[in-house]
């Protein structure tokens, strides 16, 4: 028996176990329902959210002060609580505007991810909704670090698998753990004031990196990798588990990926069904009889269940018939989503125990955030954020040349390293106004002054990346390219590090300027010493994590790319 049903009766409705605390302005969950009413007065304002006062056979509970009914109990005594007598006529309580102050819950699915609204001031079934996550360990896949600080990365994963009622029809057939087969890198700003959903196609050519994952009888198995192969077999194939989609992202994006989330076609149905439906508009009609039978004419609908699992796998009904087609259509699905979580269901006790239900049983998560005080942690960050402020965009690609017949993509060689920049420095895709800190930053007045000449320039190169030659190349590069002849390569740094820095003495200030212009290096990475460097001292590079390849920069860049973006905030006809 659930938690908030003990001694109580069947008929009793989950919306009238919540009450509005005027201390928080939150609504709160009573999970003390068996506790019987005491006879009596209540608290000052109050009045009785039950039918017929009964003899008291326990201590009277807490009431909240200024408490109302939000519904007339059946057969209730006018005279003992809340009976038609004092209901007649009475003005219905307007709850406070509370929702935006709600949690975000966020959850993975086949659509990619789902805001799930639960309050924080209630006590949000613990049990039963912890008792429904499952957890996979992935070792040192997942970065993890603290909610409170820095940026948040999660991949989203939803996966292909076929099981369940009526999926027979969608994904795959062969593989029973699925593929993964629709994926966001979900991108929170340090500052919480933005983020960013980057769809990687499933059908994006590249390298899978070995695997180390984790088996049932706790031991540790090397997935070999694989070179030049599509990226949905990062996840399922030959036993790769999420920490291995993980790893390619990371690799494929420089992106540390700090947790993630997973579910399946299941969840498609069941968080829009619990949600009654999620609002899209087309421009032009859908029909595909052959395979997910989508039949929709050009306007408005509302979609849930089956049906919207059609939607967001369809393809064959769209114009090109491809994933990157369909990739637009669940973002935008997807942004009407969060808008129908942020407009409807938060303030919606009723409605939110059921999402929170639904999507705490399609959840599949790594160990890090595997319960639900974890899982509310992450969405008191996540809950920051302004909807105009989420934006979706795809990770830029082109058609593979080496293919007669387009039926996969490679990253596009020019606006992907861009688009991975913007995520790696933490730098916005929408309008968000900055502060002005960078006139009154020390850090950024280090690169005001004079330049040396580029033949001046006297630099050992280390290499503390994951990227193999990364000093060599870099080396190679400043020499024949960019006159940097007094450079030199010491091969790799003592330790891996994250950031790319640069050391040097006082007087080697305009060589610093020089070198972090040549090779885009932010302020940050400016090391500043103590003590001047003799004639014949160099400064000292050590290439980081997010070092990307000889001559891209490492600084973000000024402006956003120009790719196709999709924002939370505004209703967009799917084409």
């Amino acid at each position: 028996m659930d938690a908030q049903n003990r001694g109580r009766a069947d008929e009793i409705d989950p919306a009238d176990q919540w009450v509005l605390n005027p201390a928080t302005g939150d609504y709160e969950l009573r999970l003390d329902q068996s506790a019987r009413q005491s006879p009596a007065s209540p608290a000052r304002g109050s009045r009785s959210r039950r039918g017929p006062v009964r003899e008291a056979t326990a201590p009277p509970r807490r009431q909240v002060p200024v408490q109302r009914s939000r519904r007339a109990a059946n057969g209730a005594d006018a005279k003992g609580a809340g009976g038609p007598d004092q209901q007649a006529g009475r003005r219905k309580r307007k709850a406070k505007n509370s929702g935006k102050k709600k949690a975000l819950l966020w959850t993975g699915g086949v659509m990619g991810f789902v805001l799930v609204g639960v309050s924080v001031g209630g006590y949000v079934l613990y049990d039963r909704l912890n008792g429904n996550i499952n957890s996979i360990d992935v070792g040192d896949a997942a970065n993890g670090g603290s909610l409170k600080d820095g940026p948040i990365n999660i991949l989203i994963i939803g996966t292909d698998i076929r099981t369940g009622e009526g999926n027979e029809s969608y994904g795959d057939r062969e593989n029973t753990t699925g593929h993964a087969d629709t994926t966001f890198l979900f991108h929170v700003s340090e500052d919480r004031t933005n983020a960013t959903a980057l769809s990687i196609p499933r059908d994006l050519k590249t390298d899978i990196p070995d695997c180390p994952t984790k088996q049932p009888d706790g031991s540790t198995k090397i997935i070999p990798g694989k070179d030049y192969t599509k990226f949905n077999e990062s996840f399922g194939v030959a036993g790769r588990d999420p920490g291995c989609t993980m790893r390619t992202v990371k690799q494929i994006t420089g992106v540390p990926v700090d947790h993630f989330m997973m579910a399946d076609f299941n969840a498609v149905k069941t968080l829009t069904t619990a949600m009654d439906g999620v609002d899209v508009c087309l421009t032009e009609p859908i029909k595909d009889d052959d395979y997910s039978k989508l039949d929709l004419s050009a306007g408005d609908h509302t979609l849930q269940g089956e049906q919207a699992l059609a939607f967001l796998r369809n393809r064959h009904g769209l114009g090109n018939e491809s994933d990157l087609d369909r990739i637009k259509m669940q973002q935008q699905f997807i942004a009407s989503m969060i808008r129908k979580m942020r407009e409807e269901t938060l303030g919606n006790p009723k409605r939110m125990l059921a999402l929170a239900d639904a999507a705490t049983k399609a959840l599949t998560v790594d160990k890090a955030i595997s319960d639900i005080p974890k899982l509310t942690g992450l969405a008191q960050e996540l809950g920051r954020i302004d909807l105009k402020n989420i934006t979706f965009t795809t990770v830029p690609v082109i058609d593979n040349p080496n293919e007669k017949v387009r039926a996969t993509v490679v990253l596009d060689p020019v606006q992907a390293p861009q688009v991975f920049s913007m995520l790696q420095t933490d730098t916005s895709f929408t309008e968000v106004k900055k502060k002005e800190k960078a006139a009154k930053s020390k850090q950024a007045a280090l690169l005001k002054g004079p330049r040396a000449e580029a033949s001046e320039v006297r630099v050992d190169v280390y290499n503390g990346s994951d990227t193999a030659g990364a000093a060599q190349k870099t080396l190679n590069w400043l020499q024949v390219q960019k006159g940097v002849l007094k450079s030199t390569n010491k091969s790799n740094a003592p330790e891996k590090i994250d950031k790319t820095t640069l050391e040097y003495a006082p007087n080697q200030a305009d060589q610093a300027r020089k070198l972090a212009d040549l090779m885009g290096l932010p302020a940050t990475a400016l090391k500043k010493g103590s003590e001047d460097a003799g004639e014949t001292q160099a400064m000292v590079l050590t290439l980081g994590a997010d070092f990307k390849g000889e001559g891209v920069p490492i600084s973000g860049p000024v402006k956003p790319p120009k790719v196709d973006k999709v924002a939370a905030d505004k209703k967009v006809c799917a084409k």
